[in-house]
């Protein structure tokens, strides 16, 4: 006997199919009163659960419009909304929505995969609501307000640095063209010298001699060799080129300084931690670091010690640029995340354990996208000639697991540092490469002894006397 769906086409039974799924889902209600949107870059479709003719509206980007939304769900009675990290459409309702006093939750899109068929931008902003209600997403992590100022800062500044460093590139390819062959003879066209000579290029000077002693005192290469890599063919249109891109270079340098000005003004309206060290009270430093060809002029190491009540940069690998960059994508609050294996696998540091059928699949890491670990994965990878305790146990984990996984390895462990350091005030202190290798031999020799017991062997030392 045919049922009484029978006679229904199949494309009926399937909206029936979801409508008592999603009626009946069989989840706690945790967000009662949400709503989902759906982001676009033109328009923003907003779907509540409230009994009204219409529970899914249509809003345009504008900024009026915005405030018309959050106006709209706060008459409804909506406390909490759901929304798609899409592009950086999302920003300007985010505050928004926050000035009106609203809970916004920013989830990440691969959490919010949509059933076959829900397709559209109405379904799309229902079943973000269906989800939201039922706690079923994640709040994406977002820094405090003084931190997005210091980020975007720093951002636009490592963008103007890159922007500089493809102009000298360029002029490397130019003067190679040239058959001038000042790039092989010394290490960097931005420093001292490079900029001396390629500025007395520009201004018409060919003589390679009186190039040649433009040279500054501290470069390895003779003043011969340079002469021999001033030799070549002048070509009017490869010195216009080279002209251009050292005047595209002056301007990115000022740029970086005006962003720096910006830095320093913003770190210096945060506050100072209380019930920190003071710098008397701190063990001595081994020695400073020398910092980087692109790092900011102003005291930009004080400033962040002062603002942490910790010196981040006593890690061995970690110079003040790491140190901004993480600062400024995680902000100084880490209470944000319960532990220090939390903030790791936050960032993307940590195996990724896939499990079918009681076994292990892959261990890979996530792709996260983050630049504070990308950050912490260069810091790590400089530790490979360091003589200290985390160069030692960078160097041991290389030789057994290979270098991209002792990147990663390393990279976790200096985020477990930061965490440490920042969360709890803790000072870092070297212990030396001597100390891990005796810890590491220690360890071994406890090992053998374990492994030999249980064959019923004794470990017995060289030259032990009874």
């Amino acid at each position: 006997m045919p049922g009484p769906t029978s006679s229904l086409s199949s494309r009926r039974r399937k909206d029936l199919t979801r409508r008592l799924w999603s009626n009946n889902p069989g989840l706690d209600v945790v967000h009662s009163h949400a709503a989902g949107i759906d982001v676009g870059g033109r328009e923003h479709y907003v779907a509540i659960a409230a009994p009204v003719p219409e529970p899914v509206q249509r809003f345009g980007c504008f900024t009026a419009d915005l405030h018309r939304l959050a106006r709209w769900l706060q008459e409804h009675g909506v406390r909490t909304v759901a929304m798609q990290s899409t592009g950086v459409y999302w920003i300007p309702l985010y505050d928004v929505l926050e000035s009106y006093g609203l809970e916004v939750f920013l989830v990440n899109a691969r959490d919010t995969k949509n059933l076959p068929g829900r397709k559209s931008d109405v379904q799309e902003s229902q079943w973000l609501l269906k989800l939201h209600t039922y706690g079923l997403l994640r709040n994406s992590f977002r820094p405090a307000s003084e931190i997005r100022v210091l980020r975007a800062y720093w951002r636009q500044r490592d963008t103007q640095v890159k922007a500089a460093g493809h102009c000298i590139q360029r002029m490397q390819k130019a003067l190679a063209q040239m058959n001038v062959q000042l790039a092989t003879v010394i290490s960097d066209l931005a420093g001292e010298t490079g900029q001396r000579i390629l500025r007395a290029i520009v201004a018409g000077e060919r003589n390679p001699e009186k190039l040649a002693t433009l040279r500054d005192q501290r470069i390895r290469a003779s003043e011969e060799e340079i002469v021999h890599s001033l030799h070549g063919n002048w070509r009017p249109e490869l010195l216009f080129q080279l002209r251009q891109e050292l005047a595209l270079y002056d301007f990115y340098q000022q740029q970086i300084k005006e962003c720096d000005q910006e830095l320093q003004k913003q770190l210096q309206t945060l506050p100072t931690p209380t019930g920190r060290l003071t710098p008397e009270q701190k063990p001595p430093r081994r020695g400073k670091k020398r910092p980087q060809g692109n790092a900011p002029r102003f005291g930009l190491a004080a400033e962040l010690e002062r603002i942490t009540g910790v010196d981040l940069t006593r890690i061995d690998g970690v110079d003040v640029m790491t140190v901004q960059t993480v600062i400024s994508e995680v902000g100084l609050d880490m209470n944000r995340w319960p532990t220090e294996a939390h903030f790791a696998s936050w960032l993307g540091l940590c195996p990724h354990n896939e499990v079918s059928g009681g076994k292990v699949l892959k261990r890979n890491t996530r792709k996260v996208v983050n630049r504070a670990a990308t950050a912490l994965r260069t810091a790590a990878s400089t530790l490979r000639r360091s003589r200290t305790y985390l160069g030692a146990q960078y160097r041991r984990w290389v030789s057994r697991l290979g270098p991209p996984k002792a990147v990663t390895a390393m990279a976790h462990r200096l985020a477990v540092l930061f965490y440490r350091m920042l969360k709890f005030g803790q000072e870092y202190t070297d212990r030396g490469e001597a100390y891990y290798e005796q810890r590491h031999r220690e360890q071994q020799v406890r090992s053998l002894q374990k492994r030999a017991a249980q064959l019923g062997f004794q470990v017995v030392a060289v030259g032990a006397t009874e």
